[in-house]
């Protein structure tokens, strides 16, 4: 065992080539990517394609993310299509995205990407930090990938791949700083990019969290959790803190087959988003009156959403209405509009409505 420990540790500096290597035949084939690409458009384009990605894949994973990338991308393909765009239309599109905060700093950073920088994304970590929206990782990520910069990008994927090869036995938000140290110190000078995206592959298809297939790792020698045989207790897990229950109330009223939605405030969760009218989210079981008389009615069934933060659950009252009141907008409830709405309030429509 420690015969094979010092060897690991010896070739552990071989780790880049080998995953270089192992990515030029291995590598995800994704949209974002213009790995070889021929199309002077695309790359040129290449900086807007990562930022829009890796945004798009914070807190989302990467099946859910290709097809809202793809319409993205065919609706707005630069950045300054982006920034004229109309804020409600990227909302609608990113809706069942979740974390809608995301999309308004898209917003914002597309519009001073194309009225500071003319169009130009910066190809440094520290400048990119000063833009909404984009935080160490995204920075390095942008710089790594669209500009081939060495900048050290560490992800979920990175951060498990590192604690296993080097055996960190702790709860990875204990040993953050000793993953940084260490993916700094192997990320190549030239090549970064197709490094980095080794790193979060070889994580996303061969050293996974669960089921990892070792056998199959181009590191395998190297690993010191596989040469102990404990990948499987590698990194530690840990204990989740509850998240706190709030409750509300909301609101679907129908006319015909017209439901009555209310835009949401700009700031705030589900920002400028389409939504019953709801009221509460508190920490008490408190709710608040309707938004307007009618004959509510409340449905014995709850709904129940989870946001980063909080959970909410809702009480459900429903009415028919004979007129649409001021301030409020009438939607003919079909699958066009299912697909536009954000999650909770698609929830709260399939669960109460039918066509």
């Amino acid at each position: 065992m420690k015969k094979l420990i010092s060897k690991s540790v010896a070739e552990q500096k071989n780790i880049p080539n080998i995953l270089l290597n192992w990515y030029k035949d291995n590598g995800r084939t994704l949209p974002w990517r213009s790995k070889n690409e021929t199309n002077l458009v695309i790359r040129k384009n290449y900086p807007y394609l990562i930022w829009v990605s890796e945004i798009m894949l914070q807190q989302t994973t990467v099946k859910a993310v290709i097809p809202y990338f793809n319409l993205f991308i065919d609706t707005w393909p630069t950045v300054f299509d982006l920034a004229n765009a109309k804020e409600e239309d990227v909302y609608s599109m990113w809706a069942g995205l979740g974390y809608y905060s995301r999309a308004r700093n898209l917003i914002k950073c597309a519009r001073i990407i194309s009225q500071d920088y003319k169009g130009h994304f910066p190809n440094s970590v520290g400048e990119l930090l000063k833009l909404p929206g984009i935080g160490p990782y995204t920075s390095a990520a942008i710089v790594a990938i669209a500009f081939d910069k060495k900048a050290t990008v560490v992800d979920a994927n990175v951060e498990r791949v590192m604690a296993r090869i080097f055996s960190l036995r702790k709860p990875i938000i204990e040993v953050k700083k000793q993953i940084y140290a260490l993916s700094d110190k192997l990320t190549p000078t030239e090549r970064s990019g197709d490094y980095a995206q080794a790193v979060m592959d070889l994580g996303a298809t061969i050293c996974r969290p669960i089921n990892p297939l070792c056998y199959q790792c181009p590191l395998k020698e190297v690993c010191l959790s596989r040469i102990k045989n404990i990948v499987h207790l590698v990194p530690k897990k840990s204990r989740r803190k509850e998240k706190p229950i709030r409750y509300g109330t909301i609101y679907v009223a129908t006319q015909g087959r017209y439901v009555v939605l209310v835009r949401r405030p700009s700031i705030g969760l589900l920002p400028n988003m389409l939504c019953p009218p709801t009221f509460g989210w508190l920490d008490d079981k408190a709710l608040l009156g309707p938004p307007f008389a009618a004959s509510w009615k409340i449905s014995s069934n709850k709904i129940y959403h989870t946001f980063t933060h909080f959970k909410l659950v809702l009480s459900v009252y429903k009415a028919e209405i004979n007129k649409i009141p001021s301030g409020f907008e009438a939607h003919l409830f079909d699958q066009n509009l299912i697909d536009s709405l954000p999650g909770l309030a698609k929830k709260v429509l399939t669960s109460s409505l039918k066509f």
